[in-house]
């Protein structure tokens, strides 16, 4: 550690030379100055760690020379002396810049004091810099608009999301209810070039049959019954912006081939109107469905289902990304300690073993839904096994085989479980060994060996 520097200011020569001596002893290198003057010369020449200053001396006194040096050397340490000071004198000081006051005639452990404490707040200072830094790396690592993720499943998806949002291609999200797919789209808007332009979402499985068409493209005066004017429909509001279509896979099959028209010539025709209306639209569109299956069932449009097929993002299930739950559970309890007003820290090592062997058929939502509650009933610091409902509690995180297993020796247990886990890997990725040891997160020379032990196929 390079030796720390400290400027003694004061016109009594014996006090400097005092100083001098017994900072000396303790390992601190240290220069000295009659006044205020000669100390902002000797500030120019050398970067000084701490300054201890008297207040009264001739030409240019302490306060004054505080806030000449503030002005030109900010964020150094300052640390005022005097003999006829006064609680006024010291919160004078500290509002002009001093870090503390020491009152003359002091103790040299009050001087030792007063240093170590401004050392200690300048470790802090510089701790909290590089927390601060590390923190902002792992959020420009592990999240992208509102994504928060760290799993090797999700950083494609990442990558791919912030490609695609410089271009206006339509984008096809596909995942499982509960995954974050608006959130998806968000971020695709919202870093793009169209981002200071709306932003318009719409459920096409969440609007009657009879109004989506309404909906959509809007309607003229006298169009039906109730049609007392014009009304815009959501494509006019996202013109030079973005709309997002959640749930397309419920979107009725009459309205299926006038949406692609739209995607194709880009202009709507309202309801009731007899001309047509060129719009710029991006388009985002989301399902929960498999619409290569819809489309073999004819329930959805082939040649719509390629139009917005051009580029597809696929969001895992919570369930294939468990090195996200950790990083989600946090991010959540921050999230509802702010909205609830509450100081909860983290789950404690038996809840988030839970969290973490939990299957979250509910996906993100539900985990987001569970913290919520969590953090809502917490009386501590740490979120515990009480807190968690009793959907996660109630097989302890432990295998569905665990209760079945027929033998109470520990080691034979272990190695039951072990086979039968690698077991359903090899048949869920039909016996892809590197896919195999993903899921069960371990390496691929481990599983390989675990498979001769338990001479699996």
């Amino acid at each position: 550690m390079p030796q720390q520097t400290v400027l003694v200011i004061d016109d009594e020569e014996n006090m400097r030379h005092m100083l001098k001596i017994m900072l000396e002893k303790t390992g601190y290198a240290v220069q000295c100055a009659e006044d205020g003057i000669e100390a902002l010369q000797c500030m120019t020449e050398t970067d000084f760690d701490y300054i201890l200053c008297d207040i009264k001396m001739p030409r240019m006194n302490g306060m004054a020379f505080l806030e000449k040096a503030v002005k030109k050397h900010p964020g150094k340490t300052y640390i005022m002396m005097s003999a006829y000071g006064t609680v006024e004198t010291a919160l004078e000081a500290i509002r002009k810049g001093a870090y503390d006051y020491i009152s003359k005639p002091f103790k040299p452990d009050e001087v030792f004091l007063t240093l170590r404490k401004a050392e200690e707040r300048e470790r802090l200072q510089k701790e909290n810099l590089r927390l601060k830094t590390r923190i902002n790396e792992i959020e420009k690592q592990y999240s992208f608009g509102n994504i928060i993720a760290r799993s090797e499943a999700m950083a494609h998806v990442l990558e791919l999301v912030k490609k695609v949002a410089e271009h206006k291609t339509t984008v096809l999200i596909t995942g499982e209810s509960g995954t974050g797919k608006e959130l998806v789209a968000r971020a695709i808007h919202s870093n793009g070039p169209r981002s200071s332009e709306a932003l318009v979402n719409i459920n096409c499985g969440g609007i009657p049959e009879n109004l989506i068409e309404s909906e959509l493209f809007g309607y003229k005066k006298g169009a039906f019954t109730d049609a007392v004017k014009d009304k815009l429909g959501r494509f006019e509001e996202a013109d030079k912006g973005t709309i997002f279509l959640d749930e397309i896979g419920e979107l009725p099959f009459s309205l299926q081939v006038k949406l692609l028209r739209v995607l194709q010539e880009e202009e709507i025709t309202p309801l009731g109107g007899v001309g047509s209306r060129k719009i710029d639209v991006r388009v985002v569109v989301a399902t929960s469905k498999d619409l290569s299956e819809e489309v073999e069932k004819g329930r959805f449009r082939e040649d719509l289902y390629y139009r917005i097929n051009v580029l597809t993002v696929h969001l895992p299930p919570l369930r294939k990304r468990k090195g996200d739950v950790s990083l989600l559970a946090g991010y959540f309890i921050d999230i509802f300690n702010k909205k609830l007003k509450k100081r909860v820290e983290a789950p404690s090592s038996e809840a988030m073993a839970i969290l973490m062997g939990y299957h979250w058929p509910g996906n993100v939502r539900e985990l987001e839904n569970v913290m919520e509650r969590a953090v809502l009933l917490s009386t501590g610091r740490w979120i515990t096994v009480k807190e968690l409902p009793s959907s996660l509690t109630r097989n302890k995180g432990f295998p569905q085989d665990f209760d079945r297993l027929e033998t109470l020796s520990i080691k034979k247990a272990s190695k039951q479980l072990q086979r039968n886990l690698i077991e359903k890997a090899l048949k869920a990725t039909n016996g892809n060994r590197t896919q195999s040891a993903k899921l069960l997160e371990i390496s691929r020379p481990m599983l390989i060996a675990k498979i001769k032990e338990y001479g699996l196929s």
